[in-house]
């Protein structure tokens, strides 16, 4: 699927199949549909038959792609490891266990791939996403393939943090930026998904409309509601009974606390809220009554502590943490 405000980045990159580069790297923030785009790129590519671009949909190679079984593609994801890293950051801090990130064993197995006779004749193509999840290790083993490639081939990087990736891995790419879309566009779009409060969902999603539409779960909702009841109500906040219930949802409840603390920050600096408009009010009361500098160095807390999402760490201590951290800035007065 090509989403309306991609369809001219995908035109372009598609109008010379000939003139394709070996390696192109989506890049952009997450839930502007790279993915899917890069998808489309390697089905049309792939096609046999294609028209002005596009799959057609009907030969043998579309049939096998939407299948996932066409010999000559790859897709590449992050899979479950014992320790987030090479063999060298492993020897310099303890191992977590649990992390997800892409192994130099699986990079290679692609870059092995990439070197094969095509089955059907035409290109082989590669996806690996988020692309900066692959450690050290595996981005290395990936440039040979970058500076020499092979002829027929197209790897596709799709990276929602393209300064976590090797500045050499992303000098040997074709670099495309996929934005977020204009804000009317993607409601428009959110409303012919059916999605019902379309800017309160985009609004928490910063913008990005696969990420709103993700959001637009009726269970999920009520859940965010509650925790946000929860951090309005701060004085009187039960961070062990908070805890206890949203231990099973961690993400969801540090997006929300830290997109709460955002617009706290934005309402004390800007007057105005990005992620919570109908919360406005509250989030005003809390930039105004906390310490600016207790409520920056909070920020920056909760971003820091994002990554201890991938490992299964005692989640409920965890967001005990937070809570009263987020309790005690918030009981801060300037």
């Amino acid at each position: 699927m090509i989403h309306p405000w991609n369809q001219e980045i995908y035109a372009r990159l598609m109008a010379d199949r000939t003139r394709m580069p070996h390696a192109l790297l989506l890049h952009g923030p997450a839930g502007v549909g790279k993915l899917d785009m890069a998808l489309e790129m390697a089905r049309g590519l792939l096609c046999e038959a294609p028209v002005e671009g596009r799959a057609c949909g009907v030969c043998d190679a579309c049939n096998w792609f939407d299948q996932g079984n066409h010999p000559d593609f790859r897709r590449l994801e992050p899979q479950e490891n014992e320790a987030a890293g090479d063999d060298e950051e492993r020897a310099a801090k303890p191992a977590k266990r649990g992390g997800r990130l892409i192994t130099v064993e699986a990079v290679r197995e692609v870059t092995d791939f990439l070197c094969l006779s095509a089955h059907r004749g035409g290109w082989r193509v590669a996806l690996i996403q988020p692309a900066e999840l692959m450690n050290t290790a595996a981005a290395n083993a990936l440039l040979k393939t970058l500076e020499e490639p092979p002829p027929g081939v197209l790897l596709i990087l799709v990276s929602h943090q393209v300064g976590r990736l090797l500045p050499t891995v992303v000098s040997r790419c074709r670099k495309v930026h996929v934005s977020l879309p204009e804000r009317q566009q993607a409601l428009a779009w959110l409303e012919r998904m059916g999605v019902e409060k379309g800017e309160d969902l985009l609004a928490e999603a910063g913008g990005a409309p696969l990420s709103a539409l993700a959001f637009a779960d009726a269970e999920r909702s009520a859940l965010r509601e509650s925790f946000l009841d929860h951090l309005a109500a701060y004085p009187r906040l039960d961070v062990c009974a908070v805890a206890q219930t949203f231990q099973s949802s961690p993400a969801e409840a540090w997006s929300w606390l830290l997109r709460w603390v955002l617009d706290a920050l934005s309402q004390r600096l800007a007057g105005a809220p990005r992620y919570f408009p109908a919360r406005a009010e509250q989030t005003a009361r809390v930039g105004q009554v906390a310490d600016l500098a207790a409520l920056l160095a909070l920020e920056r807390e909760l971003l820091r502590a994002g990554r201890w999402l991938r490992h299964p760490l005692q989640t409920q201590l965890l967001l005990e943490s937070w809570l009263i951290r987020y309790v005690q800035t918030a009981g801060v007065r300037p």
